[in-house]
Order: C-alpha cells, then structure tokens, then sequence
C-alpha cells in the first residue's frame, strides 16, 4: 500500500488564506481531503472565490474575516468557524503584514517593529488561545507557522521581520513543549524567496545573485511549501513536533 496525504475529515483553518501562498496552501489541503476555513483581513473578494474553487473540489469550505493582531477578533472569528464548520484540528498561522522597503536598524520605524508583533507574535498567541482548548479536549491537533529562511540570515535591513519572526519561533518551540502531552504537535515551515503567482506573472529576473548562493541553484515554489505542510498536517508527521523546518533549497541549514 502506498504512502498517501488523507486529511479526510479533518477540519483546516489557514490564516492570510486569501494571499498568494494561502490559496494554495488551501487548494493543497483540499486536495488530500481537508475542509477548510479560509482566513482573510481585508480582501473578501479573494477570499470568496477561493471558497467557491475549494467547494468544486468537494470539500466543506468558508471565509471569516478577523485581524490576527486581535484576541477578540481572532475570539470572535473562532466562534464563527465552530458555528460554521466545526472545530480546527489543523492551524496554519499563515497571514503576515508585509513591510517594504526594509530599513537599517537606524531607519526603521518603530511603527514597523510594533507591526511585526502583532503580525507574528500575538497572531500566534491568538490563534493558540482560540483553538489549542478543542484539540486538548480531542487529544489530537496540528499547529503549523509559516516563518521564513530570514530568522536565520538575520542580514543588513531585515531587523523589524526578522524580529517578529523570531518571536513567532520562541512562542512556538515553548508551546510545543507545553501541549506535547496532549499530542498535539507545533511546527513551523520556513521558505526562502518563493516563486508565486505574481513572480510568475511578473517573471523572476533580478533573483540570479540569490540563486547562486542557494544550493540547488534555483528559488523553491509555493506548490513545494504548500507540499511541507500538509505533510505536518498529516499523520505521517505524527511524531514530529517543535521543528524548524526550511523549505529554500539548503539556503540556510539548522545545524547540530
């Protein structure tokens, strides 16, 4: 019998499911089964489209709007998901505030330091505190965060992102500790700089200094990042938890 994704019967809520990574996060898990709850902040119209395309796949699926930055809209969107399609067994803290251009340390404003916080650090509390209880209660769950191939770069001008996003990994590697016992486990992917659909449309040029440094010698996709998690999603990571895992072609190596 071959190895197979089945999230049959398993319920997904993707944060920022409206953007491009988001989309086919979705689409990925729908595809192995998964319903989904799609997240989105401000673009209802993406959002919508996106849970017709995941319906014709024929697999429970709606939208619900909240600010991730927010204990009481993240509150009150887990409230419409268990009203609408029951509870997440898998959490995908996806949505981030997109800061550009990067600034030195010196001319960052503190604004963006504040924003990257609420972006990755307290969407991450949130999202625990809103749906970690049910899947104690089951004693099953999956919590995965997309951080980035940045965190450990730390390079000139990624301060405010990188400093959000290594909030986002102390939170995350102490919450594993915490809900292991309930097997649940909590894990993070990490892209480097991904091929979507606006790279696609708008061509990749500009990227060969990038390219040359990553040892595969090529930028990674959407499909090969939405590809990591739905294997954390899935039972076959059953017995994983607390990792950091790169998905940019040997860009940046955890090493022991």
């Amino acid at each position: 019998m071959a190895l197979a994704i089945d999230l049959r019967g398993r319920l997904a809520l993707i944060t920022g499911a409206s953007g491009e990574l988001g989309r086919v996060m979705a689409r990925t898990l729908a595809q192995a089964g998964a319903d989904i709850a799609v997240h989105y902040h401000g673009n209802e119209a993406k959002a919508n489209a996106l849970v017709d395309e995941l319906k014709s796949l024929k697999v429970n699926a709606a939208a619900f709007q909240a600010e991730v930055g927010s204990l009481a809209s993240v509150m009150a969107m887990r409230d419409a998901v268990f009203a609408s399609l029951g509870e997440p067994g898998i959490v995908i803290a996806n949505a981030v505030s997109q800061i550009w251009p990067w600034e030195s340390v010196l001319n960052e404003a503190i604004g963006d330091y504040e924003d990257q916080f609420r972006s990755c650090v307290l969407h991450n509390v949130n999202l625990a505190k809103a749906f970690i209880p049910a899947m104690k209660v089951k004693q099953h769950g999956r919590y995965i965060g997309i951080n980035t191939e940045c965190t450990m770069q730390m390079l000139p001008t990624q301060s405010a992102y990188v400093s959000g996003k290594r909030g986002m990994d102390g939170v995350l590697r102490v919450l594993a500790q915490e809900v292991g016992p309930d097997q649940i486990t909590v894990n993070q992917v990490a892209p480097g700089w991904t091929i979507s659909e606006r790279y696609r449309h708008e061509g990749t040029s500009g990227d060969e200094a990038y390219v040359a440094a990553v040892p595969m010698r090529r930028r990674g996709t959407d499909q090969e990042v939405a590809n990591a998690v739905a294997f954390l999603a899935s039972d076959l990571a059953s017995f994983i938890t607390g990792t950091y895992l790169p998905v940019c072609g040997g860009n940046v190596m955890p090493r022991v």
